[in-house]
């Protein structure tokens, strides 16, 4: 009985809900909205197409001229910084961050919304303390005058994401909480995602 009630409410898709005309602050700092959204998604789809671009051209050329591009691994790196902590911001905005949710689905819809209150509000937390501790751990970098052997730039340029990606992700998880906080009626995993759950 309860296993088939776990797997009727996990069969259940969430539905995305835009923000209500209340809630100003979420489109002021432009964290929801179709424009900054597509932004994100257009720049993680050109991060990643570009590292396959450049991965298949440095096998190409290993193994047809016998001659690889020096910069392929370094590019990579870069790229792989850029697409992750770009990317958690933008999965934090879908709602699409791994949850474990076999105690959350027992709940009732009051029970869930107060959990994921709680839980949005404390990873808003980690999130902007992360922030903090990279923005120290980007200033001992540049401090020591570290560059790239092979594209001479500053190593610390490539972590300059690191901060901005974790602040996003704080932020969303922010504006989350307070949605859970100001509704009465749904679950809502972010700004833009309703927990399907609540259909039942």
């Amino acid at each position: 009985m309860l296993l088939a009630r776990i797997q009727r409410r996990s069969n259940v898709r969430r539905r995305g809900s835009a923000a209500p005309a209340g809630f100003g602050f979420a489109r002021g700092v432009g964290i929801s909205g179709s424009l900054p959204g597509a932004c994100r998604g257009l720049i993680l789809g050109a991060g990643v197409l570009l590292m396959a671009l450049n991965t298949v051209a440095n096998v190409v050329g290993r193994f047809l001229f016998q001659h690889s591009f020096f910069f392929t691994e370094e590019v990579n790196r870069i790229l792989i910084v850029m697409i992750t902590f770009a990317g958690i911001g933008y999965a934090a905005r879908q709602g699409r961050h791994i949850r474990m949710s076999a105690l959350f689905d027992l709940l009732p819809i009051a029970g869930r919304r107060w959990l994921m209150l709680l839980i949005a509000f404390f990873t808003s937390l980690v999130m902007f303390a992360l922030a903090f501790f990279s923005v120290r751990y980007i200033d001992s970098v540049a401090s020591s005058g570290r560059v790239l052997s092979s594209l001479r730039i500053p190593v610390w340029w490539i972590y300059l994401w690191v901060p901005v990606g974790l602040s996003v992700t704080g932020i969303q998880y922010l504006l989350t909480a307070l949605k859970n906080l100001r509704s009465t009626q749904a679950v809502h995993l972010s700004t833009e995602v309703r927990d399907g759950y609540d259909q039942d």
